[in-house]
């Protein structure tokens, strides 16, 4: 059975820096698209940014040149480094991928950017 779990988030100033990280268990196969999404209350979950199959790599345009995804895939790590957060950043993350038709999301990790 395929799990994720997220980790690294946290309280952070405007314009400092996280790390969050995303541990993937299970049968996920090592070029499966994974994903970082992220939710605020009220609003759609909306897409971060992406590793797609071999390591295309696709970012919301509002993280764009903030937020980097990478991926590990000796160790089954996915990592969303983010630096100059701002007070939009403001959300629960998630790490998801796919199994076949069925999505696999993880429990979620809350970033918050306050003064």
């Amino acid at each position: 059975q395929a799990r994720l779990e997220e980790a690294g988030g946290g309280l952070v100033q405007p314009g400092g820096s996280l790390r969050l990280s995303c541990a993937a268990s299970g049968v996920i196969p090592r070029f499966s698209t994974m994903a970082w999404y992220r939710q605020v209350p009220g609003k759609q979950r909306e897409l971060v940014a992406a590793i797609i199959g071999g390591g295309t790599l696709r970012y919301a345009d509002s993280v764009k040149g903030r937020f980097t995804i990478s991926r590990d895939r000796t160790k089954n790590m996915v990592y969303l480094q983010m630096n100059s957060l701002m007070q939009e950043d403001t959300a629960v993350y998630y790490c998801k991928t796919n199994l076949g038709p069925n999505d696999i999301w993880g429990q979620g990790t809350q970033v918050t950017v306050s003064s």
